[in-house]
Formats: C-alpha cells, structure tokens, sequence
C-alpha cells in the first residue's frame, strides 16, 4: 500500500524556485553528504551506497516536479533512525509512524523504518510527492484545500510510475466495487493521523486531481493548484463532486 505511508498532511512550506543557500548539515562532523545532478543527500550513519541511490531517485523525482510545475530544490536528509526523523521534523513520534518520508521547510526528510519497506517504485512516487510539496510550498498558508494540496503531489508521484489505477488506490477500489462511494471530497481531519480512512482520502484525493487533468488537461490542474480557488472554474462544488464520483466509478468500479 503507497498512498496509506506517503505524507503529512497540510504542511506549510516555502517554495524552493528560487536560489537558496546551502543547505544546513544538522550533523556537522558526523554525517556523509551526496551530491546527485541535482540534489544533495544528508546522511546520519547510513551507508553511503544508500545515499547515492536516493540522490539517483532524488534527481529523476526533480526531473517530473520540474515538467509539471517548475523548479525545486532537491535537498534530502536520511537520519539515522525514525525518532531522530520526529525531531528534525519537530514533529511527535506518533504523528509522523508509519510514513515513509515528509516534507518540511524546503527539505525532504526520510523516514528509515517507511522507506525500507517500500519498493523502488514506491520510492520514486514518496519522493516525487514530498519534493511537490516543497516546490509548491504545500498548502500555502491555508490558501489551498489539503485534498487539491495532497491529490496534486499525489499527480504528481504517479504520473510517470507506471502504476494501475486500481493497484494505487486498492483501499478506495475495494470501497468502489461493494457500491460505497465517497459523497463528498476528503476534508482536513481526513488526513490525520489515526483517520480511519486516511489511506482512502489519499486516494480520493489523488484521484479527483487525476479526473481533473484528464478532463481539462495537465496545466489546467496546474492552474488550478495556483488559483486559491479550490474549485474548477464554470463548475460548481456540486458539479466537479458528481463528475468526480463518476471518475471513480469507471476508474475503480
């Protein structure tokens, strides 16, 4: 299961478009760095065989941010262990167990226990969504719903994955073809940690920015994300949710 170990929710970020310094080592004297085409790996005791693989990934994942919104900075930060995670994070170790990676102030940090689970596929989709949110700058001080927030980075992952539809949203699908279809769009508190359908709101999510861009096409998805407008213009709420709902029932049912 991907989209269930991806991100959190709603973080606040800034975009990485423009320069930006080096980034900061948050280990001086005890970590390794590695530089990829474009990316830079921090690591805290980890292999660097590890870091090289993931500033490969770092760099093909730049690549697909780059062809749908624009430029980021690729930093990526590997700590040791998923507590050491929590804490570069600022983060509770309960709110961040079970994901693979976070974004958080113009950085990717990697969570070990998540990532090693994940396949390469998986891993290539984890950093494509989290450097989105980076670039992007995640929900933009609260100017954009956190389903377009995460469905966006969730475009975004998958589009070049090679994954089907049905395989990435498994959780959703099996909902889909026992006839429960979501009646609205996934909320704030959806997306919380220990939500009960957070993997499915993910999903949805994804799914309704997917429906989008098939519709209206790749930059009116993009244009949308930009507008602070959270919905798709000449439709109202109740029309983009019924043509949504359709989507999933050709997509999953």
């Amino acid at each position: 299961m991907l989209a269930g170990i991806l991100t959190l929710a709603g973080a606040a970020l800034v975009t990485g478009a423009s320069p930006s310094p080096a980034p900061r080592d948050p280990w001086p004297g005890d970590s390794v760095t590695v530089r990829g085409e474009h990316s830079v790996v921090i690591g805290h005791r980890v292999p660097p065989s590890r870091l090289a693989d993931l500033a490969a990934r770092a760099d093909r994942a730049r690549r697909t941010v780059l062809e749908v919104w624009g430029p980021v900075r690729a930093v990526v930060l590997f700590p040791a262990d998923d507590a050491e995670a929590a804490a570069l994070a600022g983060a509770a170790p309960a709110a961040v167990a079970g994901l693979a990676a976070l974004a958080d102030a113009g950085r990717v940090i990697v969570l070990p226990s998540g990532y090693a689970r994940l396949s390469g596929t998986g891993r290539d989709v984890v950093l494509a969504h989290e450097l989105t949110h980076v670039a992007t700058g995640a929900t933009r001080g609260g100017r954009v719903p956190v389903w377009l927030s995460e469905g966006f980075a969730d475009y975004v992952g998958y589009r070049d994955a090679g994954i089907a539809t049905a395989t990435a949203a498994a959780e959703l699908a099996a909902e889909v073809r026992a006839g429960r279809l979501p009646a609205r769009l996934p909320g704030p508190a959806d997306f919380a940690a220990g939500a009960p359908r957070r993997a499915q709101a993910y999903e949805e999510a994804w799914l309704a920015c997917r429906y989008v861009a098939q519709r209206y096409g790749e930059r009116a998805l993009v244009r949308l994300y930009g507008s602070d407008v959270g919905g798709v213009p000449g439709l109202s709420p109740a029309e983009f949710t019924a043509g949504w709902r359709d989507h999933l029932r050709r997509e999953l049912g």
